[in-house]
């Protein structure tokens, strides 16, 4: 286990959880986005770790997004922010917004208000959990501001455009049970419940392949707006231009699930 004042990690067996802690919101400035990314990037750098959990401390809130009374009293200044060593860090805001070569998997274990910012965060996770009493909500427009840090960018990719737009304009709340409807939460429980949910969605998925995991991730993005026939084409050896993916397919790992299965026993990966 790892701490400092804004992130706490635990390991549990290939699952890296990470705890946002920064009372009483959970707010992002520049400090918890460079360590958020730090958190991540040893879930990406470690062999041993194969998925990411992100949660924040409370009942309440998960995170109220950008910190805007800092920003109120230290002003904006977009180059501070880009500074590698004082501004968000490499994985942009939150740090996991622009986090591009992040290629295992990330679980949000989403535990209360997820705004602004928070919501940005979540929108950069690949599975989420949500807790019945948690909320999405996009209030940049009536702060003088967009939702660009990730809103703006991905949402429209994830409901209907009338929908993004609608959510993104008028700033209103989005229960969970309406999350669930477009998918924006994957299963919605009892707040009670959603650690161990979320705990359990990460060991089932960490029982998959090393690369194979990774190789999804970069697969799915590098297609995303590809037509079907040309994404089929990429997703070939020799072909995807993707490093991870072309690793795959030459790794032990690749015959180790078939071998496994035919010998009736549980694969042993290599992860190489």
């Amino acid at each position: 286990m790892s701490e400092n004042p804004i992130v706490s990690t635990v390991r549990n067996g290939g699952v890296l959880e990470i705890t946002i802690d920064r009372p009483p919101a959970n707010a992002i400035n520049r400090e918890a986005s460079r360590a958020i990314y730090a958190a991540l990037r040893e879930l990406q750098d470690d062999k041993s770790l194969s998925v990411g959990l992100i949660t924040a401390n409370g009942d309440r809130v998960f995170s109220a997004g950008w910190d805007l009374k800092e920003l109120a009293s230290e002003g904006y200044d977009p180059d501070l922010d880009a500074d590698p060593v004082l501004g968000n860090g490499p994985g942009g805001f939150a740090g996991i917004t622009e986090f591009d070569d992040l290629l295992k998997p990330v679980i949000a274990a989403v535990n209360g208000a997820a705004v602004g910012g928070g919501f940005e965060i979540v929108l950069a996770c690949d599975v989420v959990v949500m807790a019945d009493n948690a909320f999405y909500q996009l209030p940049e427009m009536q702060r003088g501001f967009l939702a660009d840090a990730g809103a703006v960018q991905r949402l429209p990719r994830k409901v209907p455009q009338n929908v993004a737009t609608e959510m993104l304009l008028t700033g209103r709340r989005m229960e969970a049970a309406e999350a669930e409807r477009w998918g924006l939460a994957h299963k919605v429980v009892p707040r009670a419940e959603l650690m161990q949910e979320a705990r359990t969605l990460a060991i089932e998925i960490s029982k998959g392949a090393p690369l194979a995991l990774q190789a999804l991730k970069a697969v799915m993005k590098k297609i995303e707006t590809v037509p079907v026939h040309d994404a089929l084409n990429i997703t070939k050896p020799g072909k995807s231009g993707l490093d991870i993916y072309e690793r795959m397919v030459k790794s032990e790992d690749f015959l180790e699930g078939a071998r496994a299965y035919s010998e009736k026993r549980d694969p042993v990966w290599k992860g190489d």
